[in-house]
């Protein structure tokens, strides 16, 4: 029996009501001064961690069922004219080798002169869906091939909202002015899931390269605020080899390859200058650069295309800090100022 007071003006206490409680309460809850029942923090984190996954699940149904009308009202069907196109280019990939695939003339396009495949496209898509109708069929489902290039988009709707969440959380868990950098995250994602802009452009058959590259674009944003946060070589590594697999997808790669060294530049500008950020970004941008050079579509754009040359700049500007820093720790004040 618990017994709940309230304080008088003669300055006792006065019992209000009584309940009893289950002896089995006593191991997950306590009771505070004021005789209410308080849960322990251990309980409550799992109660959290249960909501948000219950909340995960519910957000991945939504996002992939947003995207399946055409299938459930009319049938597994691949929608649009460059779906098509990569349709026909994955079952080549999937029936001959990958060299064949790069070497591949196709004159059933660009009629009459007919196309150069693997030096005309973004070959990530192909190899995205290649690697998993492979993997499937090793598992023992023997799934269409027409089937995963259908359903690749509403899959990978899911993976987006999860980097959504991660790239959300990691931006805000070090700001106190966001509270509850969790909640904050995980609302994030709901709106990612259901954002009409994404789900235009990933319902299933329509079979693009933006299937893949959104989700693609979030994880190399979050892997790149990591290494930032923690001057990881690691994590910029993970960043370069996202963005190299950014790059093979979709040709909007040049907007991370703009955003971040304009994320630089601006840090630089406002004295947040570290050798965290140095180490972050000339890891990724000499491991991406040249690792971005080896899709034969893209070739040898990263050192001579005006959209590059931001990210170049950048990566001379950082040089030229570090060797001012080095020589301004060294040296006397006027000396340096001499020097300058």
């Amino acid at each position: 029996m618990v017994l709940q007071y309230q304080s008088v003006p003669d300055g006792s206490n006065r019992a209000l009501t009584s309940y009893w409680i289950p002896p089995i309460w006593t191991m997950i809850a306590t009771i505070d001064d004021d005789g209410y029942l308080r849960l322990d923090t251990r309980v409550l984190s799992t109660l959290q961690l249960l909501l948000r996954t219950t909340i995960f699940v519910a957000l991945s149904i939504a996002a992939v069922g947003s995207r399946l009308f055409s299938v459930v009202r009319f049938e597994s069907i691949i929608h649009e004219f460059d779906p098509w196109f990569n349709f026909r280019a994955t079952k080549y990939l999937v029936t001959h080798s990958f060299y064949k695939f790069l070497n591949w003339f196709d004159d059933k396009t660009w009629y009459p002169l007919g196309r150069v495949t693997g030096g005309t496209l973004y070959p990530g898509l192909m190899v995205t869906s290649s690697v998993i109708y492979n993997a499937l069929h090793k598992l023992g489902f023997p799934v269409d091939i027409r089937n995963v290039t259908v359903m690749l988009a509403p899959a990978f709707s899911t993976l987006t909202a999860i980097a959504t969440y991660l790239f959300t959380y990691e931006i805000t868990s070090s700001m106190k002015s966001f509270g509850d950098s969790k909640s904050t995250a995980l609302l994030s994602a709901c709106f990612m899931a259901i954002v009409p802009g994404y789900i235009s452009r990933s319902v299933a058959g329509s079979y693009d390269n933006e299937a893949i590259a959104i989700t693609l674009l979030m994880i190399t944003f979050y892997f790149w605020i990591k290494s930032v946060k923690l001057g990881s070589i690691f994590y910029a590594s993970l960043t370069s080899l996202f963005y190299f697999y950014m790059v093979s997808a979709w040709g909007g790669y040049v907007f991370i390859t703009n955003m971040i060294p304009l994320h630089i530049f601006i840090l630089v500008l406002m004295g947040r200058f570290d050798y965290k950020l140095y180490t972050s970004y000339c890891t990724w941008y000499t491991l991406g650069t040249l690792m971005s050079m080896q899709i034969p579509f893209v070739g040898f754009l990263p050192i001579r295309s005006n959209d590059h040359m931001a990210a170049f700049g950048v990566f001379g500007l950082l040089q030229l800090v570090v060797i001012t820093s080095y020589f301004k720790n060294i040296l006397s004040p006027a000396r340096f100022y001499n020097l300058m």
